[in-house]
């Protein structure tokens, strides 16, 4: 008699991070409305599977947590919910992560971009190194001078990947690219050309190329959702 051979077992499934583009002033406002049930996702998404494509295919599911953390204007970290669905045909999930986030990084983008700034303001007073950026913040906060220095490696190849879709919104034709100057120097060219002028930018002025950019793309402007993740270690 023939044994039967044992049913394969299902390839690990990827999950799959899309942007959630909102109007939240912090990612705490956005905690706070989501545990009150004041955030409509459905209609965020319509009635599209994102994943498959067929109508009213998704399913809301229990959302994950994971932990958020701010630099300004002072430090905190709190665990932050993040929307879940499924979709009923392929049993793939997708999450709605928000653009106050980054992918795979705990810290928002709102402190991450201020570091930024100060280490331009640092590089601009003739400063090496990115010491002068992460002793500003808060010392709990785990900032480290080789963090700052990951950061800019991020938010840069984030505007080099976007650029020929921001220039629809903000003229670039001043930066120029690294064959012709040093990282610091085109990083401070994006700032100034997005108007990131002051020394701590509001929300507010990060939320417009930040919107627009991922509502015209559905992509994230910094960072490697799941879905283009490789298997390598991301410092966050």
């Amino acid at each position: 008699m023939e044994s039967q051979r044992p049913a394969p077992r299902q390839a690990r499934q990827t999950p799959i991070q899309v942007p959630f583009t909102n109007t939240f002033g912090t990612i705490w406002e956005y905690r706070e409305s989501f545990l009150a049930r004041r955030i409509d996702f459905g209609s965020f998404i319509g009635p599209v599977c994102p994943i498959c494509g067929e109508e009213r295919c998704y399913r809301e599911i229990s959302p994950y947590w994971r932990y958020s953390i701010d630099l300004f204007p002072e430090y905190r970290k709190e665990r932050i919910p993040v929307a879940r669905f499924l979709c009923r045909k392929s049993r793939k999930t997708f999450s709605l992560l928000p653009i106050q986030l980054i992918p795979y990084f705990q810290y928002t983008l709102q402190a991450v971009i201020g570091v930024l700034l100060l280490a331009l303001k640092s590089w601009e007073s003739g400063q090496r190194g990115f010491h002068g950026a992460a002793v500003r913040v808060d010392p709990d906060s785990g900032v480290t001078p080789w963090l700052v220095s990951y950061w800019v490696t991020v938010i840069l190849r984030g505007f080099r990947q976007a650029h020929a879709t921001l220039m629809r919104w903000y003229d670039l034709s001043c930066i120029r690219s690294l064959e012709n100057t040093g990282e610091m120097e085109e990083a401070a060219g994006y700032v100034a050309c997005l108007g990131w002028r002051a020394e701590r930018v509001a929300w507010a002025l990060l939320q417009t190329p930040v919107t627009r950019y991922s509502g015209q793309t559905k992509r994230f402007l910094f960072g490697a959702p799941s879905q283009r993740l490789s298997r390598r270690f991301i410092p966050t």
